[in-house]
Order: structure tokens, then sequence, then C-alpha cells
């Protein structure tokens, strides 16, 4: 292996080439620009705002789309909305009448920020609540929609000056300094920029922000740690609306004058391609998209017409030709590439940070759960069927769990064990019958309800954030032992308790055997070493009922040892253990109780001894190519 294909030495700079972290590069780059800025160009200024107001919205699209799975080509409109509110509330008469004289003139831009954000929120809030219900290609077709309509609605209202616009708009004043130019304007926009850019990295580094991440392909395993994914969609959206209702804002106030163009679907289509191919999935990448499709559509029309000897839209034919290049050569954007090329002179602090970080004493205290009784009853399936049409899944299922024990679910593939599991866990809801968990009726309860009432759960196809590490994996398992909010960690007010969630994070890795795999990337483990991730995830929760879908598949020998020996030590302190496994040595060997479906119905239930002795498991389920392994089982 290659020194620079050696993951060993892809930190170790060249000779001479001193190592910065990226705070350190970001902020020489700020100190840069800042000492520049008085001695750029006027025209140079100007782009160099028009880029921080694109990178602004593109910032939000990056979240939206890009960590949480949302397509939308209508933020252009939202750009609009907030343009528009602070133009009319400075220049319409109307406004002025409305505000009786009690908002003076240096204050009406404010006033109209204010309003801007407020109609954007309910907007964005109205419009998430019906959009994010559609999938696939049913959200990015209703957000062209609607763009569409807003643009149209702005350009056809004649308080707002119809086609023509709204002409006038006063400059900024910020304690009687007037933001006249694009010189001193400009400041404020990357001011902004960059504010945004360190709420939005300090949202993504909490709670909260592993709950996003969790939207985009994660949705279901989301849910089953307790987090309202339908609501997180829609606060994401949002956010990303009123980023873009400030750019629009921020724009009014340096053209000085507004009209319906800027806001139409194609520059709806350009922010997105700026937040896809600077990178969608990294913030900076918002930044460098900006930069490389601003400045490259001022080089086309310039360059075009002195090559082609005419005028025309032709720089749009060799900006979509460039655009098909880059996603097709970069498919996860141009910030990836970039990162990659400076790996060698840039030091990623973050893995040598964290488990610093989290050896800290915490200082304050997660949710704690009182675990029940030995022999309480926890989960009661009384009755449970599925049907899908004319299909039955699971035939008059009842199950009962017991803190204590381990109960273990088996049956030849198709028998209808993970529709079962399904069902008492939240996922689907069954056509008849009735689940309880501890007392409590669970009917047409989704299942973060079942999470708050103590229920943790692995997949049978493992879900984790593969490119998150093994750490911030299992601490989104404690998602509901903290209730720290999304401003709380925009302003970093959350560090304490995200220092308690990573604690915990660890201690379960630890106790699951994998602390030495804490700060590796999810992805990178083995299967079995996954599934074992995901039993640290669910335990973080501090579960009460435990729900674990063929946990044994992938492990080895000594593996499968040693989450036999973890699951009796949760047995002993109190847990409620439903195992679903098709290992049967490992099942009769852990099991207290065993379960045995055939065609979705109930065949056995007993101890492994009654289960093995049972004649019909053994002629209609094991099967006589099967009753050796029974018999060494025993």
């Amino acid at each position: 292996m290659s020194a620079s294909s050696n993951p060993a030495t892809l930190n170790t700079p060249p000779e001479g080439k001193p190592l910065v972290t990226p705070r350190q590069l970001t902020l020489a780059c700020v100190v840069l620009l800042a000492l520049a800025w008085g001695f750029l160009p006027e025209f140079t200024v100007s782009v160099l705002s028009n880029i921080g107001l694109y990178a602004l919205v593109a910032a939000g699209l990056v979240m939206l789309t890009g960590v949480g799975g949302m397509t939308s080509f209508g933020q252009a409109a939202f750009v609009g909305m907030g343009a528009y509110a602070t133009a009319w509330i400075c220049t319409s008469p109307t406004a002025a009448a409305w505000l009786g004289g009690a908002v003076g003139p240096a204050l009406l831009p404010w006033a109209g920020l204010l309003l801007g954000l407020a109609f954007t929120f309910a907007l964005a809030w109205m419009l998430g609540a019906v959009t994010l219900k559609l999938s696939g290609h049913y959200l990015p077709l209703c957000t062209i929609a609607w763009g569409l309509s807003l643009y149209y609605l702005l350009g056809n209202m004649d308080f707002l000056g119809g086609q023509t616009g709204i002409t006038g708009v006063p400059p900024l004043v910020v304690a009687g300094l007037s933001l006249a130019t694009p010189r001193a304007l400009g400041v404020v926009i990357w001011a902004v920029l960059l504010l945004a850019l360190w709420a939005l990295h300090n949202l993504l580094d909490s709670r909260e922000g592993r709950a996003i991440r969790a939207l985009k392909g994660g949705r279901l395993m989301a849910e089953s740690m307790g987090v309202d994914t339908a609501r997180h969609r829609i606060k994401l959206f949002v956010l990303a609306a009123l980023l873009a209702a400030v750019s629009g804002w921020l724009y009014a106030h340096l053209q000085r004058f507004v009209n319906p163009t800027p806001f139409n679907l194609n520059i709806g289509i350009e922010l997105l391609f700026m937040a896809v191919v600077g990178g969608a999935g990294h913030l900076w990448g918002a930044v460098l998209g900006a930069a490389l499709i601003t400045l490259l559509k001022e080089k086309l029309q310039d360059v075009l017409p002195s090559l082609l000897g005419s005028s025309g839209n032709f720089e749009v034919i060799v900006f979509g030709l460039l655009m098909l290049f880059v996603l097709q050569r970069f498919s996860d954007g141009l910030w990836p590439t970039l990162a990659r090329i400076t790996r060698r002179w840039v030091r990623n602090d973050a893995a040598r940070k964290a488990p610093a970080l989290a050896s800290k004493a915490p200082t304050v205290q997660l949710a704690q759960r009182t675990l029940p009784a030995s022999g309480e009853l926890l989960l009661q399936a009384s009755d449970v069927s599925k049907r899908f049409g004319g299909l039955v899944a699971n035939n008059a299922i009842s199950m009962t769990l017991k803190a204590g024990e381990i109960h273990a679910l088996i049956g030849p593939n198709g028998a209808g064990k993970s529709t079962f599991f399904n069902m008492i866990s939240g996922v689907d809801d069954p056509t008849s019958g009735e689940v309880k968990l501890a007392g409590q009726p669970m009917a047409a309860k989704p299942s973060r309800a079942f999470a708050a009432l103590g229920l943790g759960r692995t997949f049978q196809h493992v879900r984790l954030l593969g490119q998150r590490s093994v750490a911030e994996n299992v601490a989104l398992g404690a998602h509901l032992r903290a209730k720290r909010g999304w401003l709380a960690a925009m302003l970093r007010l959350d560090r304490a308790e995200e220092a308690a969630l990573m604690a915990e994070a660890r201690r379960q890795i630890e106790r699951c055997g994998l602390g030495a795999h804490a700060d590796t990337p999810a992805a990178s483990l083995s299967l079995g070493q996954q599934r074992v991730v995901e039993i640290a995830r669910a335990l973080a929760g501090q579960p009460s009922v435990l729900l674990l879908d063929e946990p044994a598949a992938g492990l080895r020998h000594l593996e499968k040892r040693a989450l036999s020996v973890l699951l009796s030590q949760l047995r002993a302190e109190g847990l409620g253990i439903l195992v679903v496994e098709h290992d049967m040595e490992f099942v009769m060997n852990l099991a207290d109780r065993i379960t045995v479906l055939e065609f979705g119905t109930v065949i056995a239930t007993g101890t492994p001894a009654e289960v093995q002795a049972n004649p019909r498991v053994l002629e209609a389920y094991l099967g006589g190519a099967d009753d050796e392994l029974l018999e060494d089982a025993r």
C-alpha cells in the first residue's frame, strides 16, 4: 500500500508543510477576506456579496436536501418572501399608516425583517405540513408547483408593484451608520452567512442533529428511537425557508429595488445546483457551490459572445453541460474531493477530541427509568392478526413477555415473525387484536410512543448512520433521555447534556465489547459488529423491553458467546427480552420460553425442553433435516 492510501499516513504532512485544523484554516480565510475587503474592486465586492446571499440559501438546502433528504426547487420563492416583505413595509403608505409612526425610518427595514420571517414561517409550516407527506418524485414536483405559484402571485399583486416591482427600498442603518453600498452591506452579508454556518454546524453536532441526519433513509429507525420524524422534517423545511427569507431581506436592501424576476423557478434550480455541486452533505459545500456557479455564470456571459460573435443565452447551454460533467464526475459534490486533496495539510481533530470530551464527568443527569420488578408483565399481545388483502400474515397470535426473562420467537422463513415484530413495536398496526405495553393499550400509536414507554429494538436488516461514528449512532438511542432543542443546540447551550449523552453512548459501547471502535464509522464494521452496535444503541435508551431481531446473525462463535453473556446479564438486571433468531443452538441455550410460528400461527409455546420434545415442531417446523441440529442443541 502506498503512503498516500495508507490510513496511518493520511494526516502526515509533506516535509516543511505544517498541519492546520479546519477551524484554524477557516479563521485564517475569514481574516484574509476581512483585511482585503477594503481594497477589492467594486465589481469584486458586488460578486462576493451575491455569493454570500446565494450561499445562505444553499446552506439551508444542504440541511434540507443533503442532510435531511428532502429535495426542494422552490427556495427562490422564500427568498422573494423576505425581499418583498421588507420592500413593502419600507415603501408602502398603507404599511406606514398601520404602523402609525411608531417605527422610525431607520427601523423600518428591521420591521420588514420581522414581517418577512413571520410570514415565511407561517407559509413554510403550512406548505411543509402538506408537501412533506409526499415521497419519491412527488415531493420535488410539488415544490416546483408551489414555487411557480408564489412567483406568479408576487408578479400579479398590484400593491407589490406587479411585474415592475417596488423601487426606493431604503438602505440598512446600524447604529447610525448607513449601509448603502455593497462594500458596507457585504460585510453584514458575510457576517450573517458565517454566523448561520456556525449555528448549523452546532445543530448538526448535537442530539437534534443526529435526529436530523436520520431523516435521510433512516426514518423507521429514528421513530423507533423516539424521534418525531414528521415534526423534524417540517422544522427543517421551515429552517431552510427562514434562511432563504433572510437572504431575500439582505438582497432587497443591497439592490434597493425588488421585482419577481430573481425569484423564478430557474433561480430555484440554480440554488439547488449550488448545494449539490458544492457537496449536498457539507455546509461549506454551499459556499463552494455558490462561488463556483456565480463566477462561472459571470465568466460565460463575458467570454461566449466574444467567441461566438453574437449575443444570446449560450451560457445556459454551456452551463448545463458543465453541470452534467460535474455531477457525473463528482457525484458527492466538489467539497469532499477538495477535502481529500487537502487532507495532507489539514488535520481533522474531531476524532481526537471526541474521546477526551466524553471522558469528562457529565455535569447533568440523563433521564433515568426504574426497571420493573422481576416477573412483572411488560408486553402482551392478545389474538393479534395481520392481513394484507387476502393474505393472512399473522393469525390470532397471543404472547407475553415478563421482566427478567428471555422469550424467543422462532419459525421458518415466511412464518410471520417480522410482521409480528413490527406490530408489537409500533411499526405496523394489527388488523385485529390488541397489544399492551406496560399495561397501556397501544392501538394506532407510533413506534416513538413505544420507545417512550421503554421499548428498545434492533432490526433484521441493520439500520445505522453508516458515515457517522459508532458513538454517534449509539447516542441516537438515548434521544428521549435528553430534552435540549434546536435553538439551544445552535447556540451551544446543550454542551453539558451532549457530554452526558456521549458518555452514556461510550458506556454502552464498552459494555457490548466494541470500545475500540467507538470513533470508527459504523459502515466500516463487519455485519456482526454492526448488529452489536444496534444492541448498544437500544440499550442507550435504558429500555425495560428489548426486542432483538436476529442479533446473532453474522457473529462468530466467540462473539455469540459474548452476546449470550450480555443478554443473560441484562435478564438478571430485570429486562424483558424478546429474541427472533434462526440459530437454534443460541436460542435453546439462552431462552426461558420459546414461541414457535408456522404460516403466521402459533404451533407451540413452552420451555426449550418442551419445544424440542413437541412432535409438531419436529415434524412441521424443524423437519427431518434439522432433527440432528435440534438434538445437538439439547
